[in-house]
């Protein structure tokens, strides 16, 4: 799992309460989470002991589709 902050839709308004920021600090940069890590951070966040992921990724709008 890859967090890059800097394409998070709730950048500076979800910072507080996210796990990246608890455990990190604001990231800078993006942040690279293996399967174990997130799986642990996860199992962090479940138990209330750090904030989950707040990650809104930005998608990208493409193509419409009009009906």
């Amino acid at each position: 799992m890859i967090i890059d902050c800097e394409t998070c839709r709730v950048r500076d308004v979800a910072c507080p309460d996210c796990v990246v920021t608890a455990l990190l600090g604001k990231a800078g940069t993006s942040v690279h989470f293996d399967e174990e890590e997130r799986q642990a951070v996860g199992a962090l966040a479940d138990q209330g002991l750090v904030p989950p992921l707040r990650l809104v990724p930005i998608i990208a709008v493409t193509q419409r589709d009009i009906a």
